[in-house]
């Protein structure tokens, strides 16, 4: 049983060994809580859900897929967010790393610095709409609820990782995740403040 929970230790700050259990669980003979498969699985769900959003996402942005708008249509709609100056060249990078981000989600592979991309994405995109835009999608298309969602989701996958169906096994981030989470959210709220504050005006 300890050889499942081996790699993955997201109660410390790193280490190997899983958690002892505790004198409740001895005394009762209750199976110690342990990583398992069916987690493993949600995970592999999360991310094609997440990833495969934001690819799409980023597809009709730069291709015009699937009824997108395209470079001059996202160029024009984040200039209305304020981002006058760089739009035609932040259109361009909004769409590649949403495409290559949602892959490397996908595929899980470095999960948590492709989710942190992902999250840095969402947080300019709430920071921008906020107060101007309705937060339920029911009441408007362009609504805040889809942004918190797929943030939320891909802010989840930045502290889980990406299970043992990825690529991502048996890497350093997979056996001591919280420190690589922690640092890669500090990257995604720094992306997130450069492009709000340097790149909009």
């Amino acid at each position: 049983m300890s050889d499942q929970t081996r790699p993955f230790d997201i109660g410390t700050l790193g280490g190997s060994e899983p958690p002892l259990p505790s004198p409740r669980d001895r005394a009762e003979g209750r199976r110690p809580v342990a990583w398992n498969g069916a987690a493993d699985i949600g995970l592999l769900l999360l991310r094609f859900l997440i990833g495969g959003l934001f690819f799409a996402h980023g597809a009709q942005k730069v291709l015009g897929m699937w009824g997108g708008l395209g470079l001059a249509g996202t160029a024009e709609n984040l200039r209305g967010h304020g981002f006058v100056a760089q739009a035609d060249a932040l259109a361009w990078a909004l769409g590649i790393a949403e495409m290559a981000a949602g892959a490397f989600v996908v595929l899980g592979l470095l999960t948590p610095l492709a989710a942190a991309g992902l999250l840095s994405i969402k947080i300019v995109a709430v920071a921008v709409k906020w107060g101007s835009v309705p937060l339920y999608a029911a009441a408007a298309p362009d609504a805040l609820e889809v942004d918190l969602l797929l943030g939320g989701g891909a802010a989840a996958l930045v502290f889980t990782g990406a299970g043992r169906i990825a690529l991502d096994r048996g890497r350093t981030w997979q056996r001591r995740p919280l420190p690589y989470a922690w640092l890669s959210l500090v990257v995604a709220l720094g992306v997130a403040a450069v492009v709000y504050f340097l790149l909009r005006g």
